[in-house]
């Protein structure tokens, strides 16, 4: 792999920070990119003294749709990796009962990353190479009562990802869908994990790192969770739809 820049958006989530760290440990320079990202200097300063590479940081909102295309000119090169770690679980029974909160949901976790990722394409297709990593969820793979609005939205995105692979697989850009399964993160510290089903963060960058060095198309960070997303695609409709999970 070629130690060229590496854009991370989302770079204040626990996954965006694990990434940054696992590429600056391989010596690329680090593109952070994040909201308030004034605040986030002990973090640049914390990865130039530890990795001795070049790290940045860039305003981003990714709701700021109509800002994406500024964002990318304001980056000191086009990066050879950009990596999108943004994502907002919401609630879903507010989701439910408010259309602004499930709106937030939708647009955070597909329109937004869909965005921004689509131009970085046409930015990897017109220069011959790239690589782009959207890290989607098992959530996407089938809806589910408890977690629709988020599920749906995820599944959009990983359709997203799917079609914009096959369209620059001629062109020299390689497109990484990323499934985590359940990983420990604040988003997720409230609820009630099992072991041997969640990843740490750092789990989750190095699998990225991995996929990016092999191209590998699609992965589930841990392979258990491909085996259960077939179980659960795979019950009829009849029967899935009295299910609990």
């Amino acid at each position: 792999m070629s130690k060229g820049p590496v854009l991370v958006l989302g770079a204040r989530s626990d996954i965006g920070l694990a990434v940054a760290h696992a590429f600056a440990a391989k010596g690329h320079p680090i593109q952070l990119a994040l909201r308030n990202a004034s605040t986030f200097e002990a973090n640049r300063m914390d990865m130039v003294i530890r990795y001795n590479v070049a790290v940045s940081i860039h305003e981003f909102d990714v709701l700021a749709i109509d800002k994406h295309a500024a964002f990318i000119d304001t980056l000191p090169a086009l990066p050879a990796v950009a990596v999108c770690a943004i994502g907002l679980m919401g609630d879903q029974i507010e989701n439910e009962r408010d259309m602004s909160a499930a709106s937030l949901v939708m647009r955070s976790n597909y329109e937004g990353p869909a965005t921004i990722l689509g131009l970085l394409g046409n930015r990897f297709d017109e220069y011959g190479e790239g690589t782009i990593v959207g890290i989607s969820s098992v959530a996407g793979e089938r809806g589910r009562a408890t977690n629709y609005v988020y599920g749906s939205a995820k599944a959009g995105f990983t359709a997203f990802l799917s079609g914009l692979r096959n369209r620059l697989a001629k062109r020299g850009v390689h497109v990484v869908t990323v499934l985590p399964g359940f990983v420990l993160t604040r988003m997720t510290k409230e609820m009630a994990l099992p072991e041997r089903l969640t990843a740490q963060p750092a789990e989750v960058a190095d699998a990225i790192v991995r996929a990016v060095a092999k191209k590998t198309d699609v992965i589930y960070v841990r392979p258990i969770w491909g085996l259960i997303m077939r179980i659960i695609k795979a019950i009829p409709e009849r029967s899935f739809k009295g299910m609990k999970i």
